[in-house]
């Protein structure tokens, strides 16, 4: 048979049968990443202002995991990192609750955005959750404290913009961007696909964070430009992070977990 033979007959699916799996996902990748994640977290990405805290590059990774395992075994992973990661440093974690919450929600969300057929709706039950937690949000910071809205508006854009992004059919496009095997679409799909969900990841701690710390709106002003630049700094992080991985995995013809979006 010479290399240029096109090989006759049906195509089969090739699967692996028995091992420990969760909903689909071997344990041993759930161990790999998860440990991925928790090297990451000594790596310093920024500061933020509010708390004092300093950002870690893993939360760049945390919706590439959502994309890699599904929804549950992807925030079983990176929870897991985070949890270590906050035990080992100190300084990148916050407040472990706040930090593991973070991230076990943006590997759900993203391992979410697939088009799965028994999963297709569970988008609609984060909506009201993210709908919820940006109006906590907004009470906290407009009526609480007093912030001006438009200064509210602007200081919470990569917040509401992502669920803006969510909600529409974007999110259904960085999915297919992320799975398409034109490595510039997967480039793009993670680079937008990281900016939305770890926005989203964002809106889901701020509420806490804010509550505790109660900036005040000078610390809102300084931010408004910040913030963006921060996220998508975790976009381009992501988009070089992840592309490398996806490639890499097809390369070598990894078995796909059951629920990976790539």
């Amino acid at each position: 048979m010479t290399q240029n033979q096109i090989p006759e007959g049906e195509e089969r699916d090739v699967k692996t049968m028995g091992g420990a799996a969760i909903d689909g996902s071997p344990i041993a990748y759930i161990i790999v990443l998860a440990s991925v994640v928790t090297v990451l977290a000594f790596v310093p990405l920024s500061i933020a202002l509010g708390s004092g805290k300093v950002i870690p590059l893993s939360q760049s990774i945390y919706p590439l995991l959502g994309w890699l395992l599904g929804p549950l075994a992807g925030a079983l992973a990176s929870g897991i990192g985070t949890l270590i990661g906050a035990i080992l440093v100190p300084y990148t974690g916050g407040f472990p609750a706040i930090a593991l919450w973070g991230a076990a929600i943006a590997s759900f969300t993203a391992g979410a955005m697939g088009e799965h057929p028994k999963r297709k709706y569970w988008y609609l039950g984060l909506t009201v959750l993210f709908a919820l937690e940006l109006s906590a949000y907004a009470y906290l910071a407009i009526v609480r404290n007093g912030i001006p809205i438009n200064t509210f508006i602007f200081g919470a854009f990569i917040d509401w913009s992502s669920v803006v992004l969510f909600v529409l059919p974007t999110r259904i496009l960085f999915a297919r961007l992320i799975g398409s095997r034109n490595f510039v679409r997967v480039t793009i799909g993670i680079f937008g696909g990281t900016w939305m969900i770890c926005g989203l990841a964002h809106l889901s701690q701020v509420p806490f964070t804010y509550y505790l710390y109660n900036w005040p709106e000078p610390i809102w002003k300084a931010l408004i430009p910040i913030i963006p630049v921060e996220n998508a700094i975790r976009g381009l992080s992501g988009a070089v992070i992840g592309t490398g991985v996806i490639s890499g995995l097809k390369a070598i013809n990894l078995v796909k977990p059951k629920e990976a979006v790539y």
